[in-house]
């Protein structure tokens, strides 16, 4: 059984189930039989996911497993190549768990559902091909394979804005990625050999001016995706305008993939280049969670508001993929994993409460909680949740961010100090804007035209269902983060190794006392002496 390619299959199994939605029957033109065969589909791929994770992942190992690797097009060096290790491991099972979800959320669209079913099927398997290859040429079409399906999802099925958003959304991440197909080619033409494979890229021994280059490179394409302020403008509109399910695919997985590529990419590949570039990523970061705050907090558009929100919460990220401590590269994976969890379950619930509302302004809502108990319930915990109630996933993906940057000795006490006391500003103002939306839509005097000219009908079961099956991975993380942070443990702490090496006076320094709280101490198999495959 361990010679089965899983992960191929994996990737492949929704592709190529995709292809049968044509053939289905659909007698009412509703989709009935097509979104039980999309839903069905999603389940049993999201089941091969977690048996290979549970049966054929070392947790004790820190390089890749489940590799596989094939010849492609081997005329100009493109091979099939494929792997999990911790970096990815919990973002497949992420991307499996959301887009089950995603697809599950998606019961009531009937416009033209064979093709809808089709993309989101089709997003399936390329979303989490990005997660998985080893190849760059092949890591770029598995990137640009999600373009086509998000702006159709966006163009066909969104608000009154849709083509503007739509537009703006492939015109942003489209060019975007040309410098990941540049950076790619420069990489792979360095040196002596031209490869394109990701472990001997890793080996080349770049010049820094080369370094520098292409970092900067890949910073604006994943900067794009994640998103990094000013780079971000295409979120709030796509957001606007997009249907519960793709808000979930969106938040739960799309803004993922930037953060995992800058760690695979920019830190792991370029470590000379992020020793200079991590003062700039911890400002970006910065300049997200404070910026994003205050915009969320002025928005009167639930969407929009939910959207900056999102983009507030990815500043974390950056502030610990360049925090120089597995403490906090552990916190920004962390933090990677409990948004995309924490933001799905919010943009479902604004999808829920704008079908009973017809409304997304905060000022035409008002005292719908009496009528709406449910989803009143289910809206306050997932905010408490977003604003980092302890005891929730996101308390404890922020404070290992907060804690391993405080104590990185990569930066002066100064600039810490600073940057902790900024961030510290984003995390006062998010209770504030959450808090007040709530109020708005829940308390206070009915709008009375709202509630006499529509019918306000509670959560049904379907969507009890979804956001109970959220809120179980987001409360069993924020009591005990061990049973998410084990399983990249080994690879976090190899990699923070590997880039502190880089800069002389942290070498050898030893900062796990405060990290072993909330991480478990390094397997014997990850000593901090580097292979010679760095990747391995």
């Amino acid at each position: 059984m361990n010679d089965f390619p899983w992960l191929t299959t994996i990737i492949l199994f929704p592709l190529i189930a995709s292809a049968v939605i044509p053939f289905l029957p659909d007698a009412d033109g509703k989709g009935r039989t097509i979104r039980w065969y999309a839903l069905v589909i999603g389940l049993i791929d999201f089941v091969l996911i977690i048996y290979a994770f549970s049966t054929q992942y070392d947790l004790s190992v820190s390089g890749l497993q489940l590799q596989e690797s094939y010849d492609w097009i081997p005329q100009i060096g493109l091979r099939w190549s494929v792997g999990a290790d911790g970096l990815s491991m919990p973002l497949i099972l992420l991307t499996g768990f959301i887009t089950t979800l995603a697809t599950l959320a998606a019961w009531p669209v009937t416009l033209k559902p064979r093709l809808f079913y089709f993309l989101i099927l089709a997003m399936y398997g390329g979303q989490i091909a990005v997660f998985a290859v080893q190849d760059m040429l092949v890591f770029f079409l598995a990137w640009e394979l999600e373009l086509i399906p998000v702006y159709l999802l966006l163009a066909i099925w969104g608000g009154k804005k849709r083509q503007y958003a739509a537009t703006k959304f492939i015109l942003y991440t489209a060019l975007s990625s040309l410098f990941i197909l540049v950076a790619a080619l420069a990489m792979a033409f360095y040196g002596d050999t031209v490869s394109f494979d990701m472990h001997t890229l890793a080996m080349k021994d770049y010049a820094l001016g080369f370094q520098l280059l292409v970092y900067a490179g890949f910073l604006v394409s994943y900067g794009v995706k994640l998103p990094i302020i000013p780079l971000h403008t295409w979120l709030p509109d796509a957001h606007g305008e997009a249907t519960a399910p793709v808000h979930m695919l969106l938040a739960g997985i799309l803004l993922k993939m930037g953060g995992y590529a800058l760690i695979r990419m920019n830190v792991e590949m370029l470590p000379g280049a992020h020793a200079k570039f991590a003062p700039v990523l911890v400002v970006l970061g910065v300049v997200n969670i404070v910026y994003a705050a205050f915009t969320s907090y002025a928005q009167r558009n639930l969407k929009r508001k939910i959207a900056y929100s999102s983009i507030s919460h990815m500043g974390f990220v950056l502030i610990g993929i360049a925090s120089f401590t597995s403490l906090g590269m552990s916190g920004a994976v962390l933090q990677m994993v409990s948004h995309g969890l924490i933001g799905a379950s919010l943009f479902f619930l604004v999808g829920a409460t704008y079908d009973r509302t017809h409304t997304l302004i905060l000022e035409e809502m008002g005292g719908v909680g009496q009528q709406m108990k449910k989803i009143f319930a289910m809206f306050t915990t997932c905010s408490l949740a977003s604003l980092a109630l302890p005891g929730m996933s996101g308390f404890v993906a922020e404070l290992m961010v907060f804690i391993g940057f405080a104590t990185s000795d990569a930066y002066s006490l100064t600039f810490r100090l600073i940057i902790v006391i900024l961030a510290a500003v984003g995390v006062i103002l998010t209770p504030i804007y959450l808090l007040s939306m709530l109020r708005e839509i829940f308390y206070g005097p009915e709008n009375k035209e709202l509630v006499s000219h529509e019918k306000l009908i509670d959560a049904e079961p379907r969507e009890v269902f979804i956001i109970a099956c959220l809120l179980v991975p987001i409360i069993g993380i924020g009591l005990y983060p061990k049973v998410l942070t084990q399983i990249y443990d080994a690879t976090t702490y190899q990699l923070v190794t590997r880039i502190r090496g880089v800069v002389p006076t942290l070498v050898n320094v030893q900062e796990r006392p405060i990290g072993s709280l909330f991480i478990s101490a390094p397997p014997a198999t990850t000593a901090p002496a580097l292979k010679s495959n760095p990747l391995d």
